[in-house]
């Protein structure tokens, strides 16, 4: 959460000459409603599912860059479909979190106590995280366009 996978997702689609999906995006279209409103109405396990499905289907139907939401990997369908596929963990340290997000509450899971949730989070998933990575780039103290260069070196692709 707030690591810049939409913003950095987006310059390296724009720097590879390709396209860019968000499978939260598709989640919220598809809802008509906000990623907040679906965890309070409906719960996590409703959204999980859901986005489990954005995901297998925007495996299959993108060929460009593509930004999965924080808890897309706690599924082990969703990782095993993740196997062999180029995929960049954006890392961050608590401290650069609360830097560029402030933590707020508009962040379902971190409510309350957002920087000890967030923690827990990223304690639960970070193996999972690393488990499905071809690369883990640290954004922390860096730009967007610097993380950029970071993925593009990491993975050894090329701009356009």
């Amino acid at each position: 959460m707030g690591v810049g996978k939409s913003t950095v997702g987006q310059l390296l689609a724009e720097r590879l000459g390709v396209g860019y999906r968000d499978t939260d995006d598709d989640i919220v279209a598809e809802q008509g409603r906000s990623i907040a409103d679906i965890f309070v109405d409906e719960g996590e396990s409703f959204f999980r599912a859901l986005e489990k499905q954005a995901v297998r289907r925007a495996v299959a139907e993108h060929h460009g860059v593509l930004a999965l939401g924080g808890g897309a990997v706690l599924d082990e369908d969703t990782r095993e479909l993740l196997a062999g596929q180029r995929v960049v963990y954006l890392s961050m340290d608590v401290e650069e979190a609360v830097r560029r997000t402030g933590l707020n509450t508009a962040r379902p899971l971190l409510a309350v106590n957002p920087r000890r949730q967030w923690r827990e989070l990223m304690e639960a998933r970070r193996h999972l995280y690393e488990e499905v990575a071809t690369a883990v780039v640290s954004t922390d103290a860096r730009s967007p366009e610097e993380v950029t260069r970071a993925v593009l070196d990491a993975v050894e692709l090329k701009e356009a």
